[in-house]
C-alpha cells in the first residue's frame, strides 16, 4: 500500500480523536507533514498555538528554527516527516501529562511503521522519553544512538529550548551532523 494513502486514511481514522483531555480544548489535530516516505523522521513534543491554529507542526517561531536546521543538513522540509507525540496542543504549551502522551503513543508508533524511516530524530527530553521510554535526563540521551523497533534514534535539543539558550545551538548542531552522517554518509 502506498504510504502516503496509509498515512491520510490513518489521519482520517484517528483525527476525531477524544482519548484524553486535549481533545477536548483543541482547535486542530496535528497529524503531521512531509514526505510519507521520508527517510529522516522527526519527532517533536506536541502542537504549539500556531500550531492548533493551522494544523500543521512546528509553524512557529520553533518550526522556523527546525525548517533552517533540515536546511542546513541540506535537505528540504518536504523531503523529511515532522510530528508530534501528542497531536493536540496541551493549555498554554504546557508538558503533555504522562496519560496524554500515552494516549497518543499508539498514533505515534503507527505513523512510524507507515513512513518506515532509516533513521528518527527526537526533539528534546519529553519526546525522546516517550518514544525510548526512558527516564533520562536529555543530556543523558544526547551523544548514543538509540534504538526503536531497530531503528536508529539520535535525541537532540527541541529548537523552542534554543530559542531560549542560544547556548545550546552548537551541541545541537554536532547531533545534527551525526544525524546526517548515520542517515546517509554525507558530512556537513
Amino acid at each position: 500500500q502506498d504510504q502516503a494513502a496509509a498515512l491520510e486514511a490513518f489521519r482520517q481514522q484517528i483525527c476525531e480523536c477524544t482519548r484524553c483531555p486535549l481533545g477536548q480544548t483543541r482547535q486542530r489535530f496535528v497529524f503531521g507533514d512531509g514526505d510519507p516516505g521520508a527517510g529522516i523522521l522527526f519527532v517533536g513534543e506536541g502542537p504549539g498555538e500556531e500550531e492548533d491554529r493551522q494544523g500543521l507542526p512546528f509553524v512557529g517561531a520553533a518550526g522556523q528554527l527546525l525548517t533552517k536546521i533540515i536546511e542546513a543538513m541540506k535537505m528540504r522540509r518536504d523531503q523529511v516527516y515532522i510530528c508530534n507525540a501528542v497531536k493536540c496542543r496541551p493549555p498554554n504549551n504546557r508538558t503533555p501529562a504522562p496519560e496524554e502522551l500515552a494516549a497518543c503513543a499508539p498514533y505515534l508508533e503507527r505513523q512510524i511503521e507507515i513512513i518506515s524511516p532509516r533513521i528518527i530524530c527526537v526533539l528534546g527530553r519529553t519526546a525522546a522519553q516517550a518514544l525510548l521510554q526512558l527516564d533520562s535526563p536529555l543530556n543523558a540521551m544526547r551523544g548514543r544512538l538509540h534504538q526503536y523497533r531497530g531503528i536508529p534514534v539520535v535525541v537532540t535539543y527541541h529548537p523552542a529550548a534554543l530559542l531560549r539558550h542560544a547556548e545550546w545551538k552548537r551541541q545541537t548542531w554536532e547531533d545534527v551532523k551525526w544525524l546526517r552522517r548515520e542517515y546517509d554518509g554525507t558530512e556537513l
